[in-house]
């Protein structure tokens, strides 16, 4: 049975981006401070060396994506290929976007259930801060793959900036590494 997996990598202090995170500037200010972890010897985005490269194959195994509407307007909407998976954007607006692969879905119940038809028996991957918060209060989000960078953003756009109630981690699995802390949490039920 297919999990939601939410992955994020975000700083020490919370934040997923950095100032001034819009459109023009996807990410914020110095976004890709964040995802140095995979980044190779050559600054390009690539399966990194070690242990945290199990999280790189992770991502690349999932059957679909579930992602809000400003961060895929952000990237995009990946060009309509994300690993060749369907894509589900959780929006209030219903207008489609050019892409075959991006489907565009109302409420996250519904967002939820067919990105996991879609991903059969793989992982949903799950971006974005307002989508990871309507998931988990939902009761819909699975599990969490952290990526905590050694950096104080100090401003920015955090991951949890409201949630409805107190929600309750088990750690999974933790690589430690000199660019990243890599913890895996299970949503308690």
């Amino acid at each position: 049975m297919s999990s939601s997996v939410l992955l994020m990598s975000m700083s020490a202090d919370g934040y997923i981006a950095g100032p001034d995170d819009r459109p023009g500037n996807p990410g914020g200010d110095d976004f890709m401070r964040l995802h140095e972890w995979y980044l190779d010897a050559d600054g390009e985005v690539g399966r990194p060396d070690g242990e945290p490269g199990e999280i790189w194959d992770e991502l690349n195994a999932t059957g679909a994506i579930l992602v809000g509407r400003r961060t895929a307007e952000q990237v995009d909407y990946y060009g309509g290929d994300h690993h060749g998976v369907p894509i589900f954007v959780l929006s209030r607006d219903p207008s489609p976007v050019d892409y075959e692969n991006v489907h565009v879905v109302g409420d996250i119940e519904t967002a939820m259930a067919q990105a996991k038809a879609a991903a059969g028996d793989k992982d949903v991957l799950v971006h974005g801060a307002v989508t990871a918060q309507l998931a988990l209060a939902a009761g819909l989000l699975d599990e969490l793959q952290l990526s905590q960078v050694p950096v104080l953003f100090g401003s920015g756009l955090r991951l949890f900036d409201v949630l409805p109630e107190r929600v309750e981690l088990e750690i999974v699995r933790v690589i430690d590494t000199p660019r990243a802390t890599h913890i895996r949490y299970r949503v308690r039920r």
